[in-house]
């Protein structure tokens, strides 16, 4: 049922805003949650924990869980839709689901065996009508070599590859605009070396935004697309590992801007999908201290 809290360790959720410090809002000795959405109406914030969401109120309270009907156990990939009437979650089955109302109505297909196809979601569209998912696939002994971004609507319908894939990549969400933006080690020197990026949604051109020797991953715009807010790694580091010493970390659409908002315990979890308040003027991330 996913991660669990090391003895004397506890989970911490802050909020900051774009000129105010960072505060805390709840912790957690028992349980162990991960990336925070923030809801339509900015009263609350979601988080995953145990294979469920758990509602948390900004101005402070207790963990509330929400019900998410027939659904398999869920990772830390999830997203709100953005006129509140629904979740979207990948599930550790390795597919995307819908629930609305309590009710869970799986959105993607069983692929080919040999594939090993999962899906990891991420983002959706402003106007709430396309998601935004990494798809991971095997080759050869690798179970999850290829891991390129795609997109597809957000009820029925077909996945569409977004680009080349950009593989390995992760992280992808939408701008405001309708451009695209995830991490990669596209060009990279050495592996692991992720950097973020921003493409358009014919999947041409990528631009990179980040040019430094850190690990740079999941870049969160917000709603009105003047800020960035992303997870920075200790150089040298392979892939989002947990319990490492992060930055968090904001900066303009265009990469430039960098500044440090809170160094933290974290990694996995600290901010794995967008926690922009609709109003863009906070955000949400976790820590893990001891």
């Amino acid at each position: 049922m996913g991660r669990v809290l090391a003895p004397g360790q506890r989970a911490e959720l802050w909020v900051a805003g774009v000129d105010t410090e960072p505060r805390p809002v709840f912790s957690s000795t028992t349980m162990l949650f991960e990336a925070p959405n923030w809801s339509a109406d900015g009263r609350f914030l979601v988080v995953n924990a145990d294979g469920g969401l758990h509602r948390i109120p900004v101005d402070g309270g207790d963990a509330e869980p929400i019900e998410l009907g027939e659904v398999p156990p869920i990772n830390n990939d999830h997203v709100l839709a953005p006129d509140g009437t629904a979740v979207y979650v990948s599930a550790q089955d390795g597919h995307l689901y819908r629930i609305a109302d309590g009710t869970a109505t799986r959105l993607t297909d069983d692929q080919a065996p040999a594939r090993s196809f999962r899906y990891y979601l991420h983002g959706i569209s402003a106007d709430g009508e396309t998601l935004a998912f990494v798809g991971t696939e095997r080759v050869g002994a690798d179970a999850s070599a290829l891991r390129r971004v795609f997109t597809r609507p957000a009820g029925p319908g077909t996945d569409t590859l977004l680009g080349s894939g950009f593989s390995p990549a992760d992280g992808p969400e939408f701008g405001p605009d309708g451009s695209v933006y995830f991490n990669s080690e596209l060009g990279a020197d050495v592996p692991g070396h992720a950097q973020l990026y921003r493409v358009g949604p014919d999947g041409r051109r990528p631009v990179r935004l980040t040019h430094d020797e850190r690990v740079n991953w999941f870049p969160h715009p917000s709603p009105d697309g003047a800020h960035l807010a992303y997870v920075s790694f200790p150089p040298g580091t392979l892939g989002h590992p947990e319990n490492v010493d992060v930055l968090v970390r904001l900066c303009r659409p265009d990469g430039t801007g960098i500044r440090d908002v809170a160094a933290v315990f974290g990694g996995q979890g600290t901010m794995n999908v967008n926690s922009w308040s609709p109003d863009s003027t906070r955000f949400a991330f976790v820590g893990y201290p001891s």
